[in-house]
């Protein structure tokens, strides 16, 4: 059988995400089971999800999805290359056959060709050659001028966030040398970070916009998912309020000193000891990020390096795969993509939360720091009854008849 592995954040599950999910299956000839590795409470651009990760998973796994497992904090709060490698790593390790993402490009190929010039030795001295003549220069600018020397017009799709993230990922698979054949499907609708235009899904960053203004996002995300957001808003457990966590990441951040904030993920090049800075001067988060970002330092970046500050993150958790494979929920095919993943062994799948402590001391310091991360990611619920601590080790997963 088939198993299509899609990366994602499903911040929230949307019309474009589902029909990702049926293009897929239809480039197999409409066969084959859908396997998720997904972020957890907190995403890879810095921020906090609107739905929890087992209220997102549920909702995926009603839309089309078979199985969504959790990329694990370390790796959801990294870079484009170390989140792609942990999830690529984790697909492979569940039996996936395929890897499916979309992007600009919509063709497999130029982004082949992207992936093998920026895994090149001589393209890494390029890269630094760029840096020496103008060291304000991002690292992201900087390859993005390499690659027009060498590639010329077929560069500038480095430009587009979703074929960077797909580039990423095919440079996981050919690294790790993983039997994963990779496919995409173009986007359509609106782009990252743009306003719609009328024509196609609007983007997850447009719906979580739409509920922060109170408004309802009926007509672009499916039946299911909406369902499961509904039992959310009406339980108080949605995080449309980011200044309910404001406060207690600044708290946390001014306890650290900036040795600390120079071992961080990131926390190199003199970024630590600007964001240690900023903390101390600034009297809101935005404010922070916005004295500690530069030319050279991204927004992502800074917003990255104050969760994985705030949450105990620290740099080397990211290296590699994840340890394990933490199940948030399942349909029946499913559950027996779970039973033949864990006879063949090539990774601890946790079912059952308490099963960790009996595991490597390596898959219980990194699930330690994602149960703490979600007892800090429930205080910017609502009803202060669902705030309470522990739910990462109470809670199973969600498994749809």
């Amino acid at each position: 059988m088939n198993i299509i592995g899609i990366v994602c954040e499903y911040n929230p599950f949307h019309n474009g995400h589902a029909y990702h999910l049926m293009t897929s299956r239809q480039a197999l000839g409409g066969d084959g089971a859908v396997v998720c590795v997904m972020s957890g409470d907190f995403m890879q651009r810095g921020e906090a999800a609107v739905y929890s990760k087992f209220a997102r998973a549920e909702a995926a796994c009603r839309c089309g999805a078979n199985l969504v497992v959790e990329l694990p904090l370390p790796w959801s709060l990294s870079s484009a290359e170390s989140f792609a490698r942990g999830s690529v790593g984790l697909l492979s390790a569940l039996g996936a056959t395929h890897v499916s993402f979309g992007s600009e490009t919509g063709e497999i190929e130029p982004l082949k060709k992207l992936s093998q010039l920026l895994m090149k030795p001589e393209f890494n001295e390029s890269v630094k050659a760029v840096l020496n003549e103008d060291g304000s220069l991002p690292y992201a600018a900087a390859r993005q001028i390499a690659a027009e020397k060498e590639l010329g017009e077929l560069a500038r799709q480095l430009e587009l966030p979703n074929n960077i993230l797909a580039v990423e990922y095919l440079k996981a698979i050919y690294e790790l040398e993983l039997p994963l054949i990779p496919m995409t499907v173009q986007r359509f609708g609106s782009g990252h970070d743009k306003e719609w235009d009328g024509r196609g899904p609007k983007s997850a960053t447009e719906l979580r916009n739409l509920l922060k203004a109170g408004k309802s996002m009926g007509g672009f995300i499916p039946d299911e998912a909406e369902k499961v957001y509904k039992r959310e808003r009406e339980q108080g457990r949605e995080l449309t309020d980011r200044s309910l966590l404001e406060i207690a990441m600044l708290s946390r951040l001014r306890m650290f000193d900036e040795e600390y904030f120079e071992n961080i993920p990131d926390g190199g090049d003199g970024a630590g000891r600007r964001l240690y800075k900023a903390v101390r001067e600034e009297g809101g988060l935005d404010g922070v990020i916005s004295a500690a970002k530069t030319k050279r330092y991204a927004l992502s970046r800074i917003r990255r390096m104050c969760l994985n500050a705030c949450l105990g993150v620290k740099k080397g958790m990211n290296e590699g795969i994840p340890p394990y494979a933490r199940v948030l929920a399942a349909d029946a095919a499913g559950c027996e993509i779970i039973k033949a993943a864990d006879k063949k062994g090539s990774l601890p799948i946790i079912t059952k939360p308490a099963s960790v402590k009996a595991m490597s001391s390596e898959c219980q310091a990194v699930f330690d720091i994602g149960a703490a991360a979600h007892d800090f990611y429930v205080l910017g619920r609502k009803a202060t009854g669902e705030r309470r601590s522990g739910e990462d080790y109470r809670q199973s997963p969600v498994i749809i008849k």
